[in-house]
């Protein structure tokens, strides 16, 4: 089976310490506060027979650096536990799919790479072991193991991290502003930012130099769009991805989506194409602005190490004048892969049924990676927005990630075609065309 979404060349692998040194680490000095608990013996369906005690080397290709504390804190446990098994941790953010993917094609496929979940699943599936008998498959949540599964039923990844897509609010500059109820519908949201800028408070903070915010982003307008239409969010991108449907059949997507990045840029930070990840949050943190967009529950621990006493909020984006179509939205977007022909793969698929079974795996996520857990009976993040997320999702729903139905090919393309379209170089009737073009061209990993 050939895969279009692999078919690009690769430029040149940085290695793993100098990208440690040079990424950004949202997780520092974590390592040393490694959750307490028993380190239980790996189970593997796929390990049968006695476990070897040989000297094992597995080589892991990731794209998280937010992560590398926290990834070398289990590799360190899981030496414990398996003193023979060696993990060389690689990790790379520029580039990632690209290197990936020469790699792939040219057979030197890593034990362990990171993809994208959801239309990624399938893009991959036939490098991919299949997990779906292992412990760690029955450990997942109910829609992160949807989020792993491929479309003929197989779980072939193993979530990262559970995932909130939020907007995020200053809960002070909010009170300042006299806003007593979070916005939930587009007059509300006019209403707030009016009470912003007339304390002279900017209401949004932007990262729009980044082409990934935009489908955080647009996927809650999709979420509403498929509601209005009366069908699943997975149903309506696949009808986007067939051209069997256009903006034109979804007010939310062809006017409410663009009113709002208008209203972002207009009403945001400056030079908003100059403004990427780590200048949000600094705008934000630092109280410049009010709001941030495409952004998520990641974020937190890189806003307090900026403003320890800042008060976050999370909200549901405004999308239409329906209050309850503004809803946070919850799942696992980023995935690991075993490669199903990896010289060490029962030790690899031991290794991440230790990580996901075992007390400290259970408590890993929440102590030393500090993210949302993507599995069953583990604690949450001593954090306000998951914090917060727990106690939304007792009287709402979460909604769909609905950027899972499609590929991140796509995604970037999309992206790149609405930076231009804030640029001012495409107007918007050229960008729809577009984004539909790209949809049907990139949107399936077929």
């Amino acid at each position: 089976m050939v895969k279009k979404a692999l078919g690009l060349t690769a430029g040149i692998a940085l290695t793993a310490g100098l990208l440690a040194a040079c990424g950004s680490s949202n997780n520092a000095n974590n390592a040393g506060n490694a959750a307490t608990g028993t380190a239980s013996a790996p189970a593997s369906s796929a390990a049968s027979g006695e476990t070897s005690n040989k000297p094992v080397t597995i080589n892991m290709f990731t794209a998280s650096p937010e992560y590398t504390d926290a990834f070398n804190a289990y590799i360190a446990e899981y030496k414990k536990v398996k003193p023979n098994v060696t993990i060389n941790l690689e990790i790379m953010q520029a580039d990632y799919n690209t290197v990936l993917k020469s790699r792939i094609a040219s057979g030197n496929v890593p034990d362990v790479f990171q993809t994208t979940a959801g239309g990624d699943i399938d893009t991959y599936e036939e490098y991919s072991q299949d997990l779906t008998n292992e412990p760690l498959a029955a450990a997942m949540t109910d829609s992160v193991r949807a989020n792993m599964t491929s479309t003929d039923g197989k779980v072939l990844g193993l979530p990262v991290k559970g995932n909130l897509f939020t907007m995020i609010y200053n809960k002070k500059l909010f009170a300042d502003a006299g806003i007593t109820e979070v916005p939930k519908t587009t007059a509300q949201l006019d209403d707030a930012i009016a009470k912003l800028e007339a304390k002279g408070i900017t209401p949004f903070a932007n990262a729009y130099k980044e082409w990934w915010v935009w489908k955080h982003i647009f996927q809650h307008f999709v979420d509403a769009a498929a509601q209005d239409a009366n069908e699943e969010p997975k149903q309506l991108v696949a009808d986007f991805i067939a051209g069997k449907t256009t903006f034109a059949d979804h007010p939310l997507l062809e006017n409410n989506f663009f009113d709002f990045i208008d209203k972002t840029v207009k009403h945001g930070t400056d030079k908003p194409l100059e403004r990427d990840s780590n200048a949000e949050i600094s705008d934000f943190a630092s109280g410049k602005a009010a709001m941030m967009t495409g952004k998520g529950a990641w974020d937190e621990e890189a806003i307090k190490k900026i403003n320890p006493d800042i008060q976050i909020g999370i909200m549901g984006y405004p999308v239409s004048d329906k209050a309850d179509q503004a809803v946070i939205i919850t799942g696992a977007d980023q995935a690991l892969r075993i490669s199903k022909d990896s010289k060490n793969v029962k030790d690899v698929v031991d290794f991440f049924n230790w990580l996901y079974t075992s007390d400290y795996g259970k408590n890993w996520f929440s102590t030393v990676a500090k993210v949302i857990p993507p599995i069953k009976d583990a604690p949450l993040p001593a954090l306000d927005m998951p914090k917060e997320m727990d106690e939304i999702l007792k009287t709402e729903k979460s909604g769909d990630l609905s950027i899972n139905y499609s590929t991140d090919s796509f995604h970037q393309k999309f992206g790149e075609i609405m930076q231009s379209y804030i640029g001012g170089s495409l107007k918007k009737d050229a960008a729809i065309k577009q984004i539909e073009q790209a949809w049907q061209q990139l949107g399936s990993s077929q």
